[in-house]
């Protein structure tokens, strides 16, 4: 036996004992919201819980405030498995598994409280099955609340007549720009990042999002009155890599599946107390609340509905009859 040979052979064991216990697996979770955030904490919580029931055979490492990459980009490494687990919007994933768009629908839910209902029940496994069962390569294991979008303006809206012709901040989605030309309003897609200036220009007259958002993205400086219309409440699906899913044990996958789901539970509490901390917090700041009649908004929105809702017109109403 050469020399070369025997070193390689005395070599092995060593490399053996670094590589640590069978199925050793490093996850890599990637969020764009930043530390601190509800989701990102409930993450981080299912990653501790993770570790320690599999005694150390999977590791996790939380990237948060998007340092991996956009969502788009963050979709196109966990299919080739070069990151492991996400939070992403619905409106990645809705090009791809066309029934996750039910949820995206003006006034779809009544309230937070039905939103939570139907992701909790057959209805939500429903839309995280067909994610997993498609062609995406993702496991769709659980939920998170991505919250309650209101619109947020410069001058009072107090009834749908006092939105009709403001140009208002929507996310880049045709759905979206149609909602809000329907209530009347002039939907202008823009990313996060040019609102603040777009208000303060007055490009634009207002926007549309949850509480925590005005507040950390500073809109409220220049949007001072925050109109209840509860039209979009966006769950948010996290994902597994189908490439990682198929290297766990059944048990592992078992696993991850009961710390995803506590993870939803976990993440709402505190998506909670962050509104209600952020709401509090808009209020001092000088931000009027304004409760609305939602219904001439809900009847405004009622073609958008049926234009982008015609082929899940049955899920449509299996969700509006549970109560």
């Amino acid at each position: 036996m050469n020399l070369k040979r025997k070193l390689l052979l005395a070599a092995l064991p060593f490399a053996f004992s670094l590589a640590g216990p069978a199925h050793a697996l490093d996850i890599k979770f990637a969020e764009i919201h930043p530390a601190g955030y509800p989701t990102v904490v409930a993450e981080q919580h299912l990653g501790k819980k993770l570790e320690e029931a599999s005694n150390g055979e999977i590791t996790f490492k939380m990237f948060a405030g998007g340092v991996l990459g956009s969502e788009k980009e963050v979709v196109e490494q966990l299919q080739i498995g070069a990151i492991q687990m996400a939070r992403v919007s619905l409106g990645i994933v809705g090009p791809v598994v066309p029934d996750v768009n039910v949820f995206n629908m003006p006034f779809v839910f009544r309230d937070q409280a039905h939103m939570r209902k139907i992701i909790d029940g057959e209805i939500g496994q429903e839309i995280l099955d067909k994610i997993t069962h498609s062609e995406f390569n993702l496991v769709a294991l659980a939920w998170m609340d991505g919250g309650t979008r209101n619109l947020y303006t410069k001058e009072p809206v107090r009834s749908i007549q006092d939105l009709q012709g403001k140009k208002i901040r929507v996310m880049g989605n045709p759905l979206f720009i149609e909602m809000m030309n329907a209530m009347g309003g002039n939907g202008i897609a823009m990313d996060t990042g040019e609102i603040f200036s777009a208000l303060q220009t007055g490009v634009i007259d207002g926007a549309e999002n949850n509480p925590p958002t005005m507040l950390e993205h500073n809109h409220f400086q220049n949007a001072k009155y925050y109109t209840l219309t509860g039209h979009l409440i966006l769950p948010e699906p996290v994902v597994m890599s189908k490439t990682t899913w198929e290297k766990l044990t059944p048990e592992q996958q078992a696993l991850v599946k009961k710390v995803a789901r506590e993870a939803q539970m976990e993440e709402r509490a505190l998506w909670d107390a962050k509104s209600a901390a952020s709401e509090e917090k808009l209020k001092a700041a000088g931000v009027e609340f304004i409760a609305i009649d939602k219904k001439p908004f809900f009847d405004a929105t009622a073609p958008v509905r049926e234009k982008y809702g015609a082929q899940y017109a049955d899920l449509m109403k299996r969700i509006a009859e549970v109560q």
